[in-house]
């Protein structure tokens, strides 16, 4: 059987395309051989005839990007698509805000220090998100300095 032939038959057999068909060159006497479809199955079984891999799409750049983006690079203002909630959501960053407030006002509760406001009212407001961050809430608290337009007591 011709050359050209044997792949078509091959592919057949393997469901692939005639260009995915790989014939072993030091053993083209075996093809020419070669008469039926049986024969074609043999030669595929001794390896003589074999599907080639599927040539894959390379995943370099994606890497080298990924490891870019981890470094915090390619990040910017451009980059960016969508809402700002869209890359973390309202909630999430409430609770992050609200649990380091917390946290920090427990710390605070355990140094003994005196608060211009009673506890519960400065837990509450940390709640509300009164305050912009940590040194707000200590400022705050301490009675130095008032926010958002609210007067002291």
């Amino acid at each position: 059987m011709m050359e050209n032939k044997a792949k078509k038959t091959a592919s057949g057999i393997l469901k692939v395309g005639k260009t995915k068909i790989w014939v072993n060159p030091e053993e083209r006497q075996r093809v020419l051989e070669a008469m039926t479809k049986e024969d074609i199955r043999l030669l595929i079984k001794d390896g003589i005839i074999r599907k080639r891999k599927d040539s894959l799409h390379s995943r370099a750049r994606a890497r080298v990007l990924k490891e870019k983006k981890r470094r915090g690079r390619k990040k910017g203002r451009g980059k960016r698509t969508g809402r700002k909630t869209a890359r973390t959501a309202k909630k999430e960053k409430w609770m992050k805000n609200v649990r380091a407030q917390r946290r920090a006002f427990a710390e605070m509760k355990k140094t003994g220090m005196k608060f211009a406001r009673p506890a519960s009212e400065i837990y509450l407001m940390i709640k509300g998100g009164y305050f912009k961050g940590k040194k707000h809430l200590q400022s705050v608290a301490e009675g130095k300095a008032e926010g958002k337009g609210v007067k002291s007591k």
